[in-house]
């Protein structure tokens, strides 16, 4: 099975559609994921916008140093 890593910004969009009034098992199924994925994705990127996802990658600090 081919393992698909979503990017920060398409899970935003993705919790964005479900915002926008889609059922979560709808949304799984079109995206691939698992409703489990889903709740993880809200729990750490719930009510994010695109410009604030920018600026939390900007200001992100760098691990290797």
């Amino acid at each position: 099975m081919k393992k698909f890593r979503f990017t920060e910004t398409q899970i935003v969009s993705v919790l964005n559609e479900a915002d926008a009034g889609m059922k979560v098992a709808h949304l799984c199924r079109k995206h691939g994921t698992s409703e489990a994925t889903y709740d993880n994705w809200k729990a750490k990127y719930g009510g994010m916008s695109a410009s604030e996802l920018k600026r939390r990658k900007r200001w992100k600090p760098n691990s290797r140093i």
